[in-house]
C-alpha cells in the first residue's frame, strides 16, 4: 500500500522525556535514543504528550528536538509534536523542527480554545504555508476538547506536505471515513487499536507502550504488513493488557514512566501537575509488568 506519507508507516515511538532533579536527564534521553535504534524502531515522536510537552517551557521544548535529531541523524527517523493552541506558536515551533533536521512534525490540534471546522483548516494550512516539512496531523479530542471531523481532514489531505494523521479519536467509522476520502498514512494514536486500524488501511502506530517493548510492537505491525494476520493477533492478544494499563492506570505518562522505572530505564520522575501513582497503582503497574514476562 502506498500512501502519501509511506516513510512514517511502522513504528513510531512517542517518546518519554527523561527528568532528574526537575530538569531534562540528556544523558538518559542520548541512552533511550541509542536503545531505541537497537530495537529497530523506525520513527521517534518526542516532545509530544507522552513527552510531556505541556510542562516543558520554550526552551525545554527546542533543546529536546535538537537532541534527538542530533542523537538520531543518519539512524532513526524524528517526528517531533510541534503542535500548540496558537498558530504562529505552531509556525515557530514547525520552523525550529525543521532547521534543526526533523524528518517530519507532528501537530495536535489547537486544544482548548475549540476552533471551528474551518479554523482547524485555516490554522493547520497556515503552518504547511509557512514550513516546508512533512506534517502528520493528530487528532486526540479527548485532549483537545473538540474533533477534527473526516470531511476537514480531507480538505487539508490536498496539502502537499500533510502526509499523514495520528488517529485518536478511537472510532474506526472515522478512521473508516478518512481511509476512504483521502490517501493519507493513518497512524493508530491507541497502542491496543493498531490492529482494527491497521485492518482498515492503517500503516502503524505512534506507541507508547513502544517506549517498554518496540520490538514487541513492530512485530505485530510486521506481521500484518506482510500478510500474516494471525501472527498478528497473537501479538494483539499477547500485547493487549499491557497497552491497556499504560494508558489505564492513570493519566498518560504516568504509568508508562512507572514501568520505565520499574525496569531501570528512567527514574519515573514527572513535572507537575503530572504525579507519581500511589503504591497501589504502582502495585497495578508491576503485576502488569510480571505478568508481561518483564519482571519477576
Amino acid at each position: 500500500m502506498n500512501t502519501k506519507g509511506e516513510q512514517f508507516a511502522g513504528l513510531t515511538v512517542a517518546l518519554i522525556t527523561p527528568f532528574r532533579n526537575g530538569d531534562v536527564d540528556y544523558d538518559n534521553l542520548r541512552r533511550l535514543i541509542d536503545w531505541h535504534v537497537e530495537q529497530g524502531t523506525d520513527c521517534l515522536a518526542p516532545v509530544g504528550t507522552t513527552g510531556e510537552s505541556p510542562t516543558l517551557n520554550h526552551e525545554d521544548h527546542e533543546r529536546v528536538i535538537a537532541a534527538v535529531v542530533e542523537a538520531a541523524v543518519g539512524r532513526i527517523k524524528v517526528m517531533p509534536g510541534t503542535g500548540s493552541n496558537s498558530t504562529s506558536e505552531a509556525i515557530r515551533l514547525t520552523r525550529f523542527a525543521r532547521r534543526a533536521g526533523a524528518t517530519g512534525a507532528l501537530m495536535v490540534g489547537p486544544y482548548y480554545n475549540k476552533p471551528t471546522q474551518e479554523g482547524y483548516f485555516r490554522h493547520f494550512a497556515a503552518v504547511a504555508d509557512a514550513v516546508d516539512l512533512p506534517i502528520v496531523l493528530y487528532n486526540i479530542p479527548g485532549r483537545t476538547g473538540s474533533n477534527i471531523l473526516p470531511e476537514t481532514i480531507a480538505r487539508l489531505a490536498e496539502i502537499p506536505t500533510i502526509v499523514g494523521i495520528k488517529e485518536a479519536t478511537g472510532s474506526l467509522d472515522q478512521a473508516s471515513q478518512i481511509a476512504a476520502l483521502t490517501n493519507l498514512t493513518i497512524l493508530s494514536g491507541d497502542d491496543s487499536l493498531t490492529l482494527p486500524l491497521m485492518s482498515i488501511g492503517g500503516r502503524g502506530v505512534v506507541s507508547v507502550v513502544g517506549n517498554i517493548v518496540p520490538r514487541d510492537m513492530k512485530a505485530l505491525v510486521t506481521a500484518f504488513d506482510a500478510g500474516r494476520v494471525r501472527e498478528a493477533q497473537e501479538w494483539h492478544h499477547r500485547l493487549f493488557p499491557l497497552c491497556r494499563d499504560m494508558l489505564g492506570v492513570a493519566t498518560n505518562p504516568i504509568p508508562v514512566k512507572t514501568a520505565m522505572k520499574l525496569l531501570g530505564r528512567d527514574s519515573g520522575a514527572l513535572r507537575l501537575p503530572m504525579c507519581p501513582l500511589d503504591a497501589a497503582g504502582e502495585a497495578r503497574v508491576r503485576q502488569t509488568l510480571v505478568n508481561y514476562g518483564l519482571l519477576r
